[in-house]
């Protein structure tokens, strides 16, 4: 059978499964070792079964996920993101819009101590949406600013996807992570400016709250000390030099509890809960990736990628159409999928071809995080919408997606610099590197 046509059919049968609601871990695994077997027979199909979970979950830098989302729970159920968004608030929420410029920064913080962009979208809807409400926001402006703002979390390490796109792709998670750093500076600035011209323009949309006093302000500044201390202590040791990004992840766990069990701000009942939670979503992101794996060296088997890379080296299109296309594709895609899920099926696939066409891996990376972010908040589809909505289901779908406009039109213009200047995401690593 000829590459892309056995491509072809394990897509489509990877898609069916997962329209009939397999999930998605099982129909990777499926899908991959029945292609697999159709072309080595069962027998060494199962043997590569028994023996590829152990090989990838024996991978050192796998250990940071469980670690992280020890502190992220952690952080989620000992308050701290309602400390950073209440000291944030405090010091420039009698601004116009400043509850909003407040969202986007707590957000941005609380997302370096968080591994999930959904569970920092549901955070802060449940902490700012109400805010924004009771202090005469119009709905429209907060639902879509906190939208937003739930989205910065995958573009700011530790980032959960950014982790396992390392993995499975095989590239350094740090420099990763010091790539990432300016295009999330560059998206958290747009969307500020974002929300400047939107209260500009309509300034009933965010009224301007009373200034606090400087107590009131100082009260609020040192609860958020714990969660400030945590940022500073895991990532200037990260970017430091101090740790490496198992260290720095073992420190996290680690002071996360501290700083909760010292600060009497959970219970040894939700401490285990927290653990759960972690667990479950240690196991769940475990599971993705062995069927990655497994799915991945089905096609790769099968010489899949290189005639997708053939084919794509015979079109007559400059390499920069190309990435413009399956920038379209992923956009389309994050619509249906969760960004984890749209990045790990496609990555066997579009990697040989985006490295083929001379673009550096860890710019894809970035890249792919963007667009698949951008993606979660796009019409008709977008995840973290349908989120806020059953949050606050008195505000309409339509309400929120107008409110997302702006900033869909900021992350997009995110994505063109950095399509147009690579040496955005590429510039700090290759610093470093020196």
């Amino acid at each position: 059978m000829p590459p892309l046509v056995f491509g072809a059919l394990c897509i489509v049968a990877l898609f069916a499964l997962i329209i009939l609601q397999v999930p998605i871990a099982f129909a990777l695994i499926a899908v991959g070792v029945a292609g697999f077997a159709s072309q080595e027979g069962w027998h060494s199909a199962l043997q590569f079964l028994a023996s590829e979970p152990a090989a990838l979950l024996s991978t050192v830098d796998l250990s940071t996920l469980p670690l992280f989302l020890i502190m992220a729970t952690v952080v989620s159920i000992a308050g701290f993101s309602d400390d950073m968004y209440s000291a944030a608030t405090a010091f420039i929420g009698h601004r116009r819009g400043g509850l909003a410029y407040a969202t986007v920064g707590a957000c941005a913080a609380f997302g370096a101590i968080c591994g999930s962009t959904t569970a920092t979208a549901a955070t802060f809807g449940k902490i700012a949406l109400p805010a924004m409400l009771r202090r005469g926001y119009s709905p429209q402006f907060a639902s879509g600013t906190i939208a937003a703002a739930g989205t910065l979390k995958s573009l700011i390490p530790p980032s959960l996807v950014m982790i396992l796109y390392c993995i499975v792709s095989k590239t350094f998670i740090f420099d990763m992570f010091t790539a990432a750093i300016i295009p999330a500076l560059l998206t958290i600035a747009l969307n500020m400016i974002a929300i400047y011209i939107s209260v500009w323009r309509n300034p009933k949309a965010a009224p301007v709250s009373q200034r606090l006093s400087w107590r009131e302000r100082s009260a609020a500044a040192k609860n958020a000390i714990p969660a400030l201390a945590l940022l500073l202590a895991v990532f200037g040791g990260l970017y430091g030099g101090v740790f490496t990004i198992v260290e720095a992840a073992s420190v996290a766990a680690v002071l996360s509890l501290v700083f909760a069990l010292a600060g009497r701000r959970m219970s040894w009942t939700g401490l285990l809960q927290g653990l759960y939670q972690a667990a479950a979503s240690t196991v769940m992101l475990y599971m993705i990736l062995i069927g990655a794996s497994v799915f991945t060296y089905c096609l790769t088997l099968a010489r899949v990628p290189e005639a997708l890379v053939e084919v794509i080296g015979n079109l007559d299109a400059p390499p920069f159409a190309v990435i413009v296309l399956l920038m379209i594709a992923y956009i389309i895609l994050g619509t249906v999928f969760e960004e984890l899920s749209a990045i790990l099926i496609t990555l066997p696939v579009v990697l040989p071809i985006v490295v083929h066409l001379g673009y550096d891996p860890i710019w894809w990376g970035v890249l792919n995080v963007v667009q698949i972010e951008l993606a979660m908040i796009h019409p008709p589809m977008g995840i973290v919408v349908f989120l806020l909505h059953g949050l606050a289901p008195d505000i309409p779908m339509r309400t929120i997606y107008r409110g997302v406009v702006p900033f869909i039109i900021a992350d997009f213009a995110v994505l063109v610099l950095l399509m147009v200047f690579p040496a955005i995401a590429l510039w700090l690593p290759h610093a470093l590197a020196r």
